[in-house]
């Protein structure tokens, strides 16, 4: 089938995916906004897909193919390769149409995501490290026991599915100037742009953003084919696979304007400017668009830009982690290290300096033990809230003046 035809027949699923959809999923926010409009000089609407049902979007490609499957198939159950939110939107159909699930996922899944999709009533397989490993599993047991695969993105009933998100947006906001779809496997991005492009024709840019760590839909459109990468791990877990599909790089070379990356940390700022300016949540996958807009990578100014947050479903620990080291990033938390006299009233001194200061201290540790002290002094290890870098600054500056030596960590 040629590019054309093919994303036309995509047109007309996805809409048809979003009237059987309305009885199942949640039509979610398309959110305006302001601050994140004021930092890039466009305005930006956020869709938020991590207020779906399971947390991200996956659950309407999955509800739409398991829906379409003839009866004589769906009695024979379904299997699933996924890193998490497919996963968990396979189990939610099956366990919604009556039918089992057995869910391959890679050893390396958060363990919030196994247990989400466990709850949601499939038997959950561990295997390899990255998806492309728990996919060939996943072909192992459908070929054993007869149950029908359901593909993750490469898939028109899929496809269709997540162009149900386009379909929702169009009702609201129609004069858009940019589009930004974060790419896995490319199913999302391929059913967005086919309703984009169906409906608004070429006026708008469609902008895909892959994590840094696992470019392979730019890889291989750069190539002219599919090419099979090296992915290494990244907090967009979901947005790791080695290479393409093949209907998703169809697709993709034809209605896609343009692919650029995101590193890691520019992943966790998105994360922590979601979670303390918009109170949303957002896994890595999830925010990777907004990430691509909010480090200037896809130049937003004076345009009105559409971005997916495609899922919620991020592990509270590694949150945690994001958060802490982001705010140690923007100067927010500091780790101060000095050293001192080793004797009665020296840190009761240093801690009165940092409260004058107003510095909140979060942890400290004392180490009189490291042989690369000479006898009589202790390292101190302060970690510390900081109201203003000024004010860190100006600390710094009096720590030295009498005769601290101050080392510190951003």
């Amino acid at each position: 089938m040629n590019t054309r035809e093919l994303v036309s027949n995509i047109y007309v699923e996805a809409l048809h995916a979003s009237r059987i959809l309305r009885e199942v999923v949640h039509k979610t926010p398309l959110d305006f906004s302001r601050t994140f409009s004021k930092l890039t000089g466009g305005k930006v609407y956020m869709k938020l897909e991590n207020l779906q049902r399971t947390g991200a979007f996956k659950v309407r490609g999955a509800y739409y193919k398991i829906y379409k499957l003839p009866e004589e198939q769906k009695k024979k159950g379904v299997v699933a390769a996924s890193a998490g939110n497919h996963a968990q939107g396979v189990a939610f159909a099956a366990t919604a149409a009556g039918i089992p699930s057995t869910i391959v996922m890679p050893e390396t899944a958060p363990i919030s995501k196994i247990q989400a999709t466990q709850g949601y009533g499939a038997k959950v397989v561990l295997y390899g490290t990255v998806y492309d490993d728990a996919y060939r599993k996943a072909l192992e047991i459908a070929e054993e026991t007869g149950a029908v695969f359901i593909h993750p993105f490469d898939d028109p009933d899929i496809i269709a599915g997540q162009g149900s998100i386009a379909v929702e947006i169009l009702e609201e906001l129609q004069d858009i100037d940019i589009v930004v779809v974060q790419i896995g496997g490319g199913g999302l991005i391929s059913g967005i742009a086919s309703v984009i492009r169906n409906t608004l024709g070429d006026d708008v840019k469609i902008v895909g953003v892959e994590p840094a760590s696992a470019p392979k839909m730019k890889a291989s459109i750069e190539a002219g084919r599919i090419v099979e990468i090296q992915a290494k791990p990244s907090i967009a877990d979901g947005l790791v696979t080695k290479k393409p599909g093949k209907l998703t790089y169809q697709l993709v070379s034809e209605l896609v304007d343009d692919i650029v990356t995101v590193t890691d940390d520019e992943i966790a700022h998105a994360i922590l400017m979601l979670l303390e300016r918009s109170k949303t949540v957002a896994e890595g996958a999830g925010a990777a668009g907004l990430a691509a807009v909010l480090s200037g990578k896809i130049d937003v100014k004076g345009k009105k830009v559409a971005t997916i947050i495609s899922g919620g479903n991020i592990d509270v620990t590694l949150l945690s982690r994001i958060v802490m080291r982001e705010l140690v990033r923007q100067k927010r938390i500091v780790i101060m290290r000095t050293k001192l006299p080793d004797r009665p009233g020296t840190l009761r001194t240093l801690l009165e300096y940092l409260a004058e200061a107003r510095l909140n201290i979060i942890e400290i540790s004392h180490d009189r033990y490291d042989p690369r002290l000479e006898p009589g002094w202790a390292e101190v290890t302060i970690i510390a809230e900081v109201p203003q870098i000024e004010r860190l600054e100006r600390l710094v500056r009096r720590l030295e003046e009498i005769g601290y030596e101050v080392e510190l960590e951003y």
